[in-house]
């Protein structure tokens, strides 16, 4: 329900010929996960085709049998960890509004952890994607792609909230919605990527208590 970051738009170009075969799905398969623990390895900027060709065991010509460049493979990459990272947490319309304060309180609260707890899980790769998102306009795009569609996400959890009268009602939905999406993820990418210390649990009630706080939603 309101967790940012992550998208169902991608840059994935066309599968090419070498792909279409089951032997040739199989090298796709291995690149792709070959240049996942690059990335997370070496980052975005130092990651190399040779290095993912390699690490693969294939020849770097196979690689560009299925990718033709860097940028290509890491969409690839990131189209894999998107659907993790897009379902973490309560489903659409799972925001408790027809149950009691409680329920509504913890779905927030379970939404917020499942959240977080994928970025954690996948920090050396969001680290990555922000190094490419500042160098490559596409891998950028990318990247608001997938930040639109939790906004919109939570703009029509928001908004079923103040139809419910349990949120400010003077409140947009859509700017509170990017707010409060920036916030969690950026707050996420401090911790997790750029390795700051704060205790999990103590993350979680924090976040969570400042949604319920900014929406003006009742507390358990």
């Amino acid at each position: 329900m309101l967790s940012p970051d992550s998208g169902t738009e991608h840059l994935a170009r066309p599968q090419q010929a070498g792909t279409r075969t089951r032997r040739g799905m199989r090298t796709r398969d291995a690149l792709v996960a070959a240049a996942r623990r690059i990335f997370e390895r070496d980052g975005y900027l130092d990651a190399r085709i040779i290095d993912i060709a390699a690490e693969a065991k294939v020849a770097t010509g196979s690689f560009y049998t299925h990718f033709p460049s860097k940028e290509a493979v890491f969409t690839a990459v990131l189209t894999r960890l998107q659907d993790e990272m897009l379902h973490a947490g309560v489903s659409d319309g799972d925001d408790g509004c027809d149950g009691g304060r409680k329920d509504l309180w913890q779905g927030v609260k379970d939404a917020n952890r499942a959240y977080l707890e994928s970025y954690r899980r996948n920090a050396a790769l969001m680290a990555a994607m922000e190094q490419a998102a500042a160098v490559d306009p596409q891998i950028l795009r990318f990247r608001l792609e997938r930040s639109r569609v939790f906004i919109d996400r939570s703009a029509a959890a928001i908004a079923r909230l103040q139809q419910s009268g349990l949120a400010d009602p003077d409140l947009d939905p859509d700017i509170t919605a990017r707010a409060l999406s920036a916030m969690i993820s950026r707050l996420a990418y401090a911790t997790f990527a750029l390795g700051e210390s704060v205790p999990f649990d103590t993350l979680v009630k924090t976040v969570t208590r400042l949604w319920t706080n900014a929406l003006r939603m009742p507390q358990d």
